[in-house]
């Protein structure tokens, strides 16, 4: 893959994921228990022999910065680089990333700068296992100038989704960004049969979804940036745009893919993956996941109940309940407590015992009673003895006052460093 080279969106403020985002972009979130999100398409990358890799960045990129710096290193013998690229002032433009176009737009000299025929450009904040190596040799072989990822969806998902049209040959001849009219996606409804859809199958998958995902011949990326420098998003402009210039090729994918950039798709995405049989395979040997080697030791139960659920390194759990859930680096679940259908992120370090004459600090982790359920728990959080936090009113969207805890689409958000005091019930 040496004519290829990566470019990962980074992404903005990230205001669907909140409050995940509140203190980090979403790439740096944590995702079951001991990765984060920038990890699959990273992961992705590596294990499909594209070694060059740049990361646009912008906001709130401490904590992505310092992840990326720790888990991807090269030796000096393979030509493969993981790089931030971070928004900066140059003597052409002291803009700020207007979009993702805009982003990638701002860095060509960069991302050009080696001699790569192709360059593919990826989001920060999906799901999904890929080798890319297949996606590019259909690229090749159509002779296209750019080519996107596709995937048949049904009606309920397609409003979020960019819709597109193909011709007998592959090539993408109508595109539209989020429609959400009901005639607007009768329009864009499409046999899928023709990209390998059993015919049973095609009446509920009759829509053709881009995943975000392409890959433009490096001249067909520089024409159709600063075609009309005014655009600054791929799929609601450059790609609409682009099918009247350029050879837009379709490459349908059959894997599982999630676009896990709201709350509710990000908790259900972690609650699959403790399933028997989840639809993203953690466990595969040909393409793993990789992240940040923390040399942790194996993770400790003591006299507890756990079924359905992922312990990661460093945990302990004291005498209490697991079900269905998953318990990130270093968590500790005190005697008692309780724990159902939740992501609990772990802790960025151990605690250190109390020491007679210093002040008391809340306990990192699960106190002694708590219970929780649907609920997702970000790191460093402190849950006091007796804590209760079930969602008993079955809140929607709630904002605690204090901003202890949040709701969204009905699920429990314990923010980062949160502390939640011994006996609150919600």
């Amino acid at each position: 893959m040496e004519s290829m080279v990566a470019v990962i969106l980074g992404g903005g403020k990230g205001t669907r994921l909140f409050p995940l985002t509140k203190d980090r972009s979403k790439p740096a979130v944590p995702l079951a228990g001991k990765y984060r999100l920038i990890d699959i398409p990273v992961s992705n990358c590596i294990n499909s022999q594209v070694r060059r890799i740049h990361i646009l960045t912008m906001y709130q990129s401490a904590s992505l910065n310092s992840h990326i710096s720790q888990s991807y290193r090269f030796d000096s013998f393979s030509g493969g680089f993981v790089q931030v690229l971070a928004a900066e002032q140059t003597a052409t433009s002291n803009e700020w990333f207007q979009g993702t176009a805009d982003a990638v737009r701002q860095c060509l000299p960069h991302i050009l700068d080696t001699p790569m025929q192709n360059v593919l450009i990826l989001s920060g904040d999906h799901l999904y296992r890929m080798d890319y190596r297949d996606f590019l040799r259909c690229h090749v072989e159509n002779n296209a100038e750019v080519s996107i990822a596709v995937k048949p969806v049904t009606r309920k998902d397609a409003p979020e989704l960019g819709l597109l049209k193909i011709d007998e040959t592959g090539r993408i001849i109508k595109f539209v960004e989020k429609p959400k009219t009901p005639q607007a996606l009768n329009e864009m409804k499409v046999d899928t049969t023709v990209v390998g859809v059993s015919p049973k199958m095609a009446e509920k998958y009759c829509y053709l979804a881009s995943m975000g995902i392409y890959i433009f011949q490096r001249d067909a990326l520089r024409s159709a940036l600063f075609a009309d420098p005014s655009q600054t998003d791929f799929g609601k402009e450059i790609i609409p745009a682009g099918l009247e210039n350029h050879r837009v090729q379709a490459y349908c994918f059959g894997g599982y893919w999630a676009d896990i950039g709201t709350v509710s798709a990000f908790y259900a995405a972690n609650m699959d993956l403790v399933r028997p049989t989840p639809k993203f395979n953690l466990f595969d040997p040909q393409m793993p996941i990789y992240t940040n080697t923390r040399f942790l030791p194996g993770a400790k139960v003591n006299r507890a109940s756990v079924e359905g659920a992922i312990l990661c390194d460093g945990t302990v759990v004291d005498g209490a309940m697991v079900r269905e859930s998953i318990l990130g680096v270093r968590t500790r679940v005190r005697p008692g407590a309780s724990i159902e259908s939740s992501l609990i992120m772990g802790a960025d370090a151990y605690q250190q015992p109390h020491k007679p004459g210093e002040p008391r600090v809340p306990f990192v982790g699960i106190g002694e009673g708590a219970y929780l359920k649907n609920a997702i728990v970000d790191k460093n959080a402190s849950i006091g003895a007796g804590t209760q936090l079930v969602n008993r009113e079955k809140y929607r969207e709630y904002d605690d006052p204090e901003a202890r805890f949040f709701v969204r689409d009905g699920i429990i958000v314990v923010p980062k460093n949160a502390v939640v005091p011994e006996g609150f019930i919600f």
